[in-house]
């Protein structure tokens, strides 16, 4: 009989239990999609009175792309495209500071990110966190895509 003592190898999970609890915890989810529509509103709100900037709305640009991002995992799949008009008005508000120097949205943008923004709130109020990270998660993969083709294209000219 051999010395050597046998090292079972344990599997384990991805994630840890305490990690999972807090990830699928409606306790821990509340505080997380509250701010991160807080955010939204208010940088809505600034932007309807003409007070905005462009920290606000990238901001709201980004919350938008989650919002993409979430209905590409199924949640409104079929409001997509409400969704990319509100990122289209985004564009538009943008242009528009660059020529005015004012960062205000007309009546049928704000139209558009309102609709947009209460498709992200249901959006939210069903995802779990994990969800939530992930549509994260491939919207900063996206941008950095973009900024890498954008720096390529420079460079080409």
């Amino acid at each position: 009989m051999s010395n050597k003592s046998r090292v079972r190898k344990h599997h384990q999970p991805a994630m840890s239990p305490l990690l999972r609890a807090l990830t699928y915890s409606r306790t821990a989810h509340e505080p997380v999609t509250t701010a991160m529509l807080l955010q939204c509103y208010t940088a809505l709100d600034a932007f309807r009175r003409g007070h905005g900037s462009r920290n606000l709305h990238m901001t709201l640009s980004r919350h938008l792309l989650v919002s993409q991002e979430l209905a590409h995992l199924g949640l409104g799949e079929d409001l997509l495209s409400d969704i990319e008009s509100a990122h289209a008005a985004m564009v538009r508000l943008d242009s528009r500071e660059h020529e005015s120097g004012v960062w205000v949205l007309d009546d049928g943008d704000y139209a558009r990110v309102c609709t947009a923004l209460a498709i992200l709130d249901g959006q939210l109020s069903v995802a779990s966190l994990s969800e939530i990270a992930s549509a994260e998660a491939k919207m900063i993969e996206g941008l950095m895509k973009s900024v890498q083709v954008q720096a390529l294209a420079e460079a080409a000219h």
